[in-house]
């Protein structure tokens, strides 16, 4: 006996039967593009990480100007593959950006010229205690900025700084006056022993008078320091005592 299918059951059955379809064929597509994404991921993050080692070991602040351009070219680059772009056109490109900087580096290392065309020198913020203004305006940096990396490196008044510059980097070197430089170890032990041996040879009245002496030297040490300009305590007054420049403020 042939069984009878009314025609409405029988278009349910083939539309559950295209939907069925579907489905497998979503699910098996979508197992396909995560496991796309995840090769990729893993890729990118190794291949990443050996670009960016072979670009060196410099921290952000240390870079120079085309080592910075080079590391975020990488890094816009290896975003590419998961938006769709090819993962092998994506790594060749950063195996030339690498290349390039090492060709950048070894022209520098070279000649001069090169490091002062790619790099750049460093430029004298202060000279013997002075503040050189024309080189801050063609740096465009103010003395307010120039004070707050002082200050960062402990250093209280601009008096006491011989020699700053600006290095090619972005960081301010500087080197201190040799009345405003720490007493080191070697020079303490020094001193230790010239005070014992001077001690040692003057009478009793001798060390109270010579000890009177130093005492009245280190109290007006003292009072000069007072009245000199100090960058930490100008960050509590409404005006500095010193004001700059208006042009570098």
């Amino acid at each position: 006996m042939q069984k009878f299918i009314h025609p409405v059951s029988g278009v349910f059955q083939s539309l559950y039967k295209i939907l069925d379809f579907n489905q497998t064929i979503c699910r098996k597509g979508f197992d396909t593009v995560a496991f796309d994404w995840i090769w990729k991921a893993i890729l990118i993050v190794i291949a990443g990480t050996f670009l960016l080692r072979l670009a060196g070991r410099k921290s952000i602040s240390q870079m120079t100007l085309p080592q910075t351009v080079i590391m975020i070219g990488i890094g816009s680059l290896l975003i590419q593959p998961v938006s769709g772009s090819n993962i092998w056109v994506t790594l060749a490109v950063g195996a030339i950006l690498i290349t390039t900087l090492f060709i950048m580096e070894y022209a520098q290392v070279k000649g001069n010229i090169f490091e002062k065309i790619i790099t750049g020198k460093s430029k004298v913020l202060i000279e013997n205690g002075i503040v050189k203004e024309q080189n801050l305006k063609k740096l465009r940096m103010t003395v307010d900025q120039l004070e707050m990396n002082l200050r960062m490196n402990n250093v209280k008044k601009i008096d006491d700084v011989e020699w700053a510059t600006l290095e090619p980097n972005g960081q301010v070197g500087f080197s201190l006056k040799n009345d405003a430089q720490p007493v080191t170890k070697e020079e303490f032990n020094q001193l230790s022993s010239d005070v014992q041996q001077i001690l040692t040879q003057l009478s009793a009245n001798d060390q109270i008078n010579q000890l009177r002496t130093q005492l009245n030297e280190l109290n007006n040490q003292i009072a000069q320091m007072k009245t000199q300009r100090d960058m930490f305590k100008e960050l509590d007054e409404e005006a500095p005592k010193h004001p700059s420049p208006r042009h570098l403020q």
